[in-house]
């Protein structure tokens, strides 16, 4: 019968017993202790002990479904061959010995008992300290009849809360001022203090904070003023609809202006009411992974450094020129939010492989795509609404314009230095997110999530009752949107 932890007693914390689980029997425990006898003789042994920790790391890695802070959650079956009560009493207590929190307990009838005794096996689904688990699944093998586990995929860290991108800062060092021989600040040590204070705002910052303020010295400002009025007067002819739409209000409620670059809190609290997008600040180039994590929590990780005085028209990192010129406008867009946000349903869980693809595709839809309006090429990207020389010839006849397929996208190479020589064009926002959508389907996915609006965070789909769960909320609203239908009928 299925019990879950719920409407059982929380597990005690138990001194553990040193003797009780043997752990010099474990498989943690391999060590090679011989007397060295010759170099030869060493060298086959230490391949052995290596293959024996390979062995045993598989097995970890077969019975590991989650690793979390140390944690890991483990789906483990065990089979009694007898019912009585001192016997499962007995092999609960390993989970107490480990400190294991059981999440779930479900029984049933023994299918492969040896000598045909009655019996049950039990299912057990529980959080343990990762370096408890071998050992523990030693112990339970040795008071059990057997011990097996599912083999799930195993997969990466994500954040669970919207709280949690508080951990998601790890940067790419590629264009690193400090590092990066061709980057226009290299020598200027001024310059590269300057990024290291205001990356420190970045470092020291926190979910919920109010995003702090930077006073923009005079050469930052004219850059940025450089910069905007070039642009400024490119848009009409060159951005999309929504971009100027979004762009004429950023002008009239967040302070954007040749004399003045924005700050990242007025501009957060404004996306906020648009389109539920918030800001945060970042030290510099994110990693994918982490980047497109925030996105499912409608987040997106915004620099608040300027480029370099000696080159105001181009970048290869991202700045708060290229954000709040490139990105934010989108941003206030409901249907390209809406857009900016489906990587929630991939990010998660993605590989690495798939991880590539899926910036690949944001390289050429959110940083350098174009749309169609009204008969004319328009441009939605931030790559494209930030660079005058690339708007430019984005629009003009030398590159290479494509329509829109994600698996041609994702798999097409892209230029970091230099104008892009191909451009994929989508018929519109509505059609580039359903294809997307529909490419995202085609990855194979070892579990779905569904994002919670109310609480900020995310919930694994492992099993019918939280799949049935989101049904639940999905009829509330179409129930909502029928009754409205039917009031205006």
């Amino acid at each position: 019968m299925p019990n879950s932890s719920s409407s059982t007693s929380s597990t005690k914390s138990v001194r553990r017993a040193a003797s009780e689980l043997e752990r010099a029997d474990s498989i943690t425990s391999l060590k090679f202790l011989g007397r060295r006898q010759s170099l030869i003789d060493d060298a086959r042994k230490e391949r052995e002990a290596a293959a024996a920790a390979a062995s045993a790391a598989e097995a970890t890695e077969q019975i590991v479904f989650e690793e979390d802070d140390g944690k890991a959650l483990l789906n483990v079956f065990f089979t009694l061959s007898s019912a009585k009560t001192q016997v499962l009493s007995r092999t609960l207590k390993v989970f107490e010995t480990f400190e294991a929190k059981i999440h779930h307990l479900e029984s049933r009838p023994g299918r492969k008992l040896k000598d045909s005794l009655e019996g049950l096996e039990y299912f057990v689904r529980c959080e343990v300290h990762l370096t408890d688990v071998s050992t523990l699944i030693g112990s339970l093998k040795r008071n059990t009849e057997e011990v097996k586990t599912t083999k799930e995929v195993k997969f990466h860290w994500f954040p669970k809360k919207i709280a949690d991108l508080d951990k998601c800062h790890h940067l790419v060092n590629k264009f690193d001022p400090d590092l990066d021989q061709d980057h226009a600040g290299y020598t200027d040590q001024v310059y590269r203090q300057r990024r290291k204070m205001i990356g420190d705002i970045a470092y020291r910052y926190r979910h919920g904070e109010a995003i702090p303020r930077v006073e923009y010295t005079a050469e930052e400002i004219g850059t940025w003023r450089e910069v905007y009025s070039t642009l400024r007067d490119l848009y009409a002819s060159h951005a999309c609809s929504e971009y100027q739409e979004a762009f004429c209000l950023l002008e009239k409620h967040c302070g954007y202006s040749p004399d003045n670059i924005p700050q990242l809190e007025d501009v957060s609290n404004f996306l906020k009411e648009r389109t539920g997008f918030i800001l945060r600040p970042v030290a510099g180039l994110l990693s994918a992974r982490d980047f497109l994590s925030s996105l499912a929590y409608r987040v997106f990780q915004c620099t608040q450094y300027i480029r370099h005085a000696s080159s105001p028209m181009h970048t290869p990192e991202p700045d708060c020129i290229h954000e709040l010129l490139g990105h934010v406008p989108m941003l206030a867009d409901r249907t390209f939010a809406q857009f900016s946000q489906v990587t929630l349903t991939i990010s998660h869980w993605a590989s690495d492989e798939d991880i590539e693809k899926l910036s690949t595709l944001y390289w050429f839809t959110v940083e350098y795509g174009l749309c169609k309006q009204n008969g004319e090429l328009r441009a939605y990207g931030a790559g494209l609404l930030s660079s005058y020389g690339e708007l430019v010839h984005s629009l003009s006849d030398e590159p290479e314009r494509r329509e829109f397929e994600p698996e041609a996208a994702a798999a097409q190479p892209y230029q970091d230095q230099t104008y892009q020589p191909v451009y994929f064009v989508s018929e519109s926002f509505a059609d580039a997110k359903e294809k997307f959508r529909a490419y995202v389907t085609g990855i194979k996915r070892p579990f779905a999530v569904r994002y919670d609006p109310f609480t900020c965070s995310v919930e694994v789909l492992d099993n019918p009752y939280k799949i049935q769960g989101g049904l639940d909320c999905l009829k509330d609203d179409l129930k909502m949107l029928t009754d409205a239908l039917s009031v205006l009928a």
